[in-house]
């Protein structure tokens, strides 16, 4: 079974783990980290300000993580919801246990949040699975909406409503 808790600095040697497995990041903004001195300004400077990131824990060590990113103005009924996940755990349904954990969680706590979202590649069709299991629908595809690793991509926009999510 998996948790989540905050990550903390005392996790960089785990962080490290999936942070610089050249697998990981292929859908992901960053490239794999070089020293564990990255790995520990990523920590200090993004996660620990950030209002709700979380590792994803197997008998409380950290094998992934997962965010929701909040909006504000007129699109602070929105969340972004990010992931990511060691290598060697893909395939075993754990982000799709955490996906739903979010949900459980973060509606309660962000009350004016009524809609989760998550843009994923449309390469990227294990991810794509981990969504729709956890109820999330998909809501169609954004052409050339990203830019990534010097490359305009199509994401897929998933969606969750709070009304749709039943705890």
């Amino acid at each position: 079974m998996i948790t989540l808790r905050p990550l903390e600095l005392s996790d960089i040697d785990d962080f490290m783990v999936w942070a610089t497995d050249e697998k990981v990041p292929r859908f992901c903004t960053w490239e794999p980290y070089a020293s564990k001195e990255e790995g520990l300004n990523f920590i200090k400077n993004v996660v620990l300000p950030h209002p709700w990131f979380m590792a994803i824990c197997l008998e409380n060590r950290p094998i992934g993580a997962i965010s929701v990113t909040s909006n504000s103005g007129t699109s602070r009924c929105r969340g972004e919801l990010g992931y990511v996940l060691g290598s060697r755990y893909w395939g075993k349904g754990i982000v799709t246990q955490a996906v739903k954990l979010v949900a459980d969680i973060i509606f309660k706590e962000w009350t004016h949040l009524e809609r989760l979202v998550a843009l994923v590649d449309v390469e990227n069709v294990a991810s794509q699975r981990v969504l729709e299991k956890a109820g999330f629908q998909r809501e169609g595809v954004l052409r050339k909406y990203f830019i990534l690793k010097g490359r305009s991509r199509d994401m897929v926009m998933f969606g969750l409503l709070s009304t749709d999510w039943q705890t």
